[in-house]
């Protein structure tokens, strides 16, 4: 709240807000036209590190020095237990679930993955939403939403990358994994314990009365009660505005993980991961644990703060193990399998990681066993802002910021040109929210490069923790960087002719 507080305010503060919407203040406004993250002021964040560079091999050149011309450096990288997953840049898009937001920007993101040659996964909860879904003996037998996003994703894919679909307890319920595989021909699934924004169920707002009481006949919990002749006389007054649809949470345990896993392999997955989220420590060992007995093909570990705006304000900024720490603490519980020769997963890092050198830097920190960066805000706004200037070109009110490249699509969007030549006639077809995403993308292939050729790297592998200095002696402790006025000591005594 504020500082002072004055009668007479109308409330502008939580509190105030609080007074007059009660529970709707939880939530970032307007709810599902938004995407929000913490603003919390981290003692210690990724620009507490500095990426080294280097005039010469260094480090022995394993796995050799970077060429010349930092366009030749190969950003292809494969992962999975049997390393057949191959992907063009080691990005990919987190879940994407039942959200409004999610839903009117789906194309966009599909079909950018597609062309990009990434991952994409379908979030939680998407066949329970799905009005045109159909069910039998409780089970999903289909779902139009559903279908919707995978078919756009594989109309487009070339082989790289593949589409996931994840599953919360409400989904396991309702069979989506089973049904994804059976019907519509998906290769990967993955099983969802939390995400760094929240250590809660998915929640989502609902202004439909019939919606919401259909979400409570499939066995959500829907707050608040849209079954109730009370509730529904003040939903007809104004007084109830939106209901909220809550997922359970659930609990795990290593026996059942496992099961769950062989069922699914047994069901057709050719790959299987595994999403958690900003938990204590033990949980993070616990995924660790079970995802090296699983011989998973994929763990994705979600640093507190970000979100795509349907958690609660105050959990964004208050709950869970900030990215640093919990990739710190993710390098030694892998190096520490790693020295009893348990088999590893490849490990995605998530937690607010957005342009170049967040991937550089995410990547450096878990080496070798960090092999991804999933970002989920970052392409959602590249996808937002081409479909929006889209529009602007067809409606020929392009924004000065754009109009000095031209009033064409091919024009403003930097790569349109080069995907006009890849597709031909199909280029018409492409959203705008995709070039969006691969022109993003491709911003984030250049910019590595560059920074991977400054520091004498000639390929992903050979970006590891010594590619990296701490600016702080916290930082230092933290993460087991090198401070950097420590870094180099006796090899520049050497070079100075300094020792004995």
């Amino acid at each position: 709240m504020c500082t002072t507080c004055r009668d007479g305010c109308e409330g502008f503060c939580e509190v105030g807000k609080s007074a007059v919407r009660g529970k709707e203040a939880i939530y970032p406004e307007p709810f599902g036209e938004v995407s929000s993250a913490s603003e919390k002021d981290y003692p210690i964040d990724f620009s507490h590190f500095n990426i080294l560079g280097s005039v010469v091999c260094a480090r022995g050149g394993s796995p050799g020095c970077s060429p010349d011309v930092f366009q030749d450096i190969n950003l292809e990288r494969a992962i999975g237990r049997r390393g057949n997953l191959k992907v063009k840049l080691p990005v990919i898009i987190g879940a994407m679930g039942s959200t409004d937001i999610a839903s009117r920007n789906w194309d966009g993101l599909a079909v950018g993955a597609a062309i990009s040659g990434t991952v994409i996964t379908i979030g939680e909860n998407v066949c329970g939403m799905d009005p045109r879904a159909e069910f039998k003996n409780g089970r999903v037998v289909n779902s139009p939403e559903l279908k919707r996003r995978v078919k756009l994703f594989q109309n487009w894919n070339d082989g790289f990358g593949t589409i996931a679909v994840q599953a919360n307890i409400e989904d396991n319920i309702i069979g989506v994994h089973e049904y994804a595989l059976d019907k519509l021909g998906i290769q990967a699934v993955e099983l969802k314990w939390g995400q760094g924004a929240k250590s809660i169920g998915g929640e989502v707002q609902i202004k439909s009365l019939e919606r919401a009481l259909m979400l409570k006949r499939r066995g959500y919990i829907v707050l608040p009660d849209p079954e109730d002749p009370i509730v529904q006389e003040a939903y007809h007054q104004g007084a109830v505005a939106a209901f909220e649809r809550h997922s359970r949470v659930g609990t795990v345990d290593e026996e059942s993980f496992l099961r769950r896993v062989e069922q699914l392999r047994q069901a057709g997955a050719r790959f299987v991961f595994l999403k958690t989220g900003a938990y204590r420590p033990a949980d993070l060992a616990r995924a660790v644990k079970y995802a090296s007995d699983a011989q998973l093909d994929l763990l994705i570990v979600d640093g507190a703060g970000g979100g795509t705006g349907m958690s609660p304000w105050r959990m964004m900024n208050e709950w869970g193990i900030p990215t640093i720490w919990l990739e710190s603490l993710l390098y030694r519980y892998l190096d520490s399998l790693a020295d009893k020769g348990a088999y590893l997963p490849a490990v995605a890092m998530a937690g607010g990681f957005s342009l170049e050198d967040h991937v550089f830097k995410g990547l450096a920190m878990g080496a070798p066993y960090v092999k991804l960066i999933a970002m989920g805000r970052a392409p959602l706004a590249a996808a937002m802002v081409a479909k929006t200037i889209g529009h602007s070109i067809k409606q020929g009110k392009i924004s000065s910021i754009y109009q000095r490249y031209g009033a064409t699509k091919l024009q403003i969007f930097y790569c349109a040109t080069e995907l006009k030549q890849r597709f031909g006639k199909d280029f018409n077809r492409i959203p705008d929210g995709a070039l969006g995403v691969y022109n993003y993308f491709e911003r984030l292939k250049q910019g590595l490069r560059q920074l991977m050729c400054g520091a004498r790297i000639s390929n992903l592998d050979g970006i590891d923790r010594g590619s990296l200095v701490a600016l702080t002696p916290e930082a230092a402790r933290v993460s087991g960087i090198p401070y950097v006025m420590e870094l180099d000591q006796d090899l520049s005594k050497n070079i100075l002719g300094l020792t004995r």
